[in-house]
């Protein structure tokens, strides 16, 4: 019975030290400021038609050619480099993806580099068309997905 106490209290002791210093830790209270958060196609549209925000789309370049925001630039989820983002603070960063599940993966990611508030559009790009907003494609008429 004492060697199992002993043994339970070598493992509780060295996991609590661990969680003290994540709390004490710069980068733990800077993490804790950041947050992610949405906003609605409508939301979107008024800050896109006064050329407040740099749209960033996540989908695919696949998905991206068949329909995105005007303006929006393309970093697809599985190339997203938050520290690559320029901070241009004069105009807020929105992400966006189809559904948004990709969105909030990215803006945690920029989140947690740049503290502070990240937003992107809740419902992603189908929020967008279902709302009735306008999209522009580019998709090449020899595209073989088109077969």
């Amino acid at each position: 019975m004492r060697v199992l106490l002993l043994a339970a209290a070598a493992i509780l002791v060295p996991g609590c030290a661990s969680t003290d210093a994540q709390v004490a830790s710069p980068s733990a209270v800077s993490t804790a400021e950041a947050r992610v958060a949405t906003l609605s196609a409508p939301q979107l549209k008024a800050l896109v038609d006064s050329g407040q925000v740099v749209l960033i789309d996540v989908r695919t370049p696949y998905e991206f050619a068949d329909g995105r925001i005007a303006g929006a630039l393309n970093m697809p989820l599985t190339h997203f480099d938050a520290a690559a983002i320029p901070d241009d603070r004069s105009r807020e960063i929105i992400l966006y993806c189809g559904t948004s599940r990709r969105s909030q993966e990215a803006a945690e990611k920029l989140a947690a580099v740049r503290g502070g508030v990240v937003r992107h559009l809740a419902g992603g790009f189908g929020a967008w068309t279902t709302a009735g907003y306008a999209s522009i494609a580019n998709q090449p008429a020899d595209d073989p997905r088109r077969r």
